[in-house]
């Protein structure tokens, strides 16, 4: 391989880890991970929900959280004209693009979690 080649080549994979660095910072946040579970598993779920499923969150949070998902484009919100106003919240198509991650994520963590036994 020539020297060119390889620094293309080089200059590809920085890239590449710059834009999953960048990508991965949609998922920043110690609470985004688990509502995505959480919506992954139950397609449409109320504030009041994700609050119950989600017990160690405060509402303030729950909402700084759900607010960033919503801005990155991978959830989407819907208020109901009713009082008390009813929100919703559902993964946008490209939040359940998500879904293969989450299992690889949960192999890992098992995978992790047997290394970790046998060491």
């Amino acid at each position: 391989m020539t020297a060119g080649r390889s620094i293309d080549a080089a200059q590809a994979r920085c890239r590449n880890a710059a834009q999953m660095q960048d990508a991965l910072g949609t998922l920043e946040g110690r609470w985004k991970l688990m509502i995505l579970a959480h919506l992954l598993a139950e397609k449409v779920m109320r504030f009041s929900d994700l609050e119950r499923a989600i017990p160690k969150v405060s509402q303030k949070m729950l909402i700084q959280q759900l607010r960033a998902l919503e801005a990155d484009g991978v959830i989407s919100r819907t208020v109901h004209p009713q009082v008390p106003p009813k929100v919703e919240y559902r993964l946008t198509e490209l939040g359940r693009g998500l879904a293969p991650v989450f299992v690889a994520l949960q192999h890992w963590v098992e995978l992790r979690r047997g290394a970790g036994q046998t060491a």
